[in-house]
């Protein structure tokens, strides 16, 4: 995807150091490990997507995805300061949510510090809606909020599961 010089794409294992870098500047104390990054760049399903702009990291995105579950995570999404406010935390947004329904999920999940107000006004125009919080989730004892996009609507809301037989009418024979 390209958007007027921003390009989004899956990143690859020569993107490492650029996203390590961005995640040790984002995230000083709760942050994914460079190994941890090195292994999810060489995952088949490549679940890291990178946001750049004239060939450079502005911003990164990882996406877990669990074996037989409903929903995908956004388990990172970091965007490098100097690239603020240009539109790269939405493009990354928008690409996990199409990574998360080519894998078949229905909603889409993240955690965001309570206090992150640009990240959550993000998350909210982009249909998030807050389910829950962690409290003391974070390594400063900081509260975490919940939040989840539903990407697959049900066909009725009542639905929670397979479909029920339908009750049986019982007729008496007469004699």
């Amino acid at each position: 995807m390209d958007k007027g010089g921003l390009v989004v794409r899956a990143a690859v294992l020569d993107d490492l150091d650029a996203i390590t870098r961005l995640e040790y500047d984002s995230f000083p104390e709760d942050r994914v490990s460079r190994r941890s990054l090195r292994y999810f760049l060489s995952t088949p399903h490549q679940p890291v997507i990178a946001a750049t702009i004239a060939n450079e990291i502005a911003g990164y995105a990882l996406v877990s995805l669990r074996k037989r579950a409903r929903a995908a995570r956004i388990y990172s999404i970091a965007v490098d300061a100097a690239y603020a406010r240009r539109g790269v935390g939405l493009a990354l947004l928008q690409a996990c949510e199409k990574y998360a329904r080519l894998h078949g999920r229905a909603l889409l999940t993240l955690e965001v510090r309570y206090d992150n107000a640009a990240a959550i006004a993000l998350y909210e125009k982009s249909d998030f809606r807050q389910f829950g919080e962690h409290t003391d989730y974070y390594a400063d004892g900081a509260t975490a909020l919940r939040y989840k996009k539903v990407l697959v609507p049900r066909a009725h809301p009542q639905d929670h599961g397979p479909p029920r037989r339908p009750k049986r009418t019982r007729f008496r024979r007469e004699r």
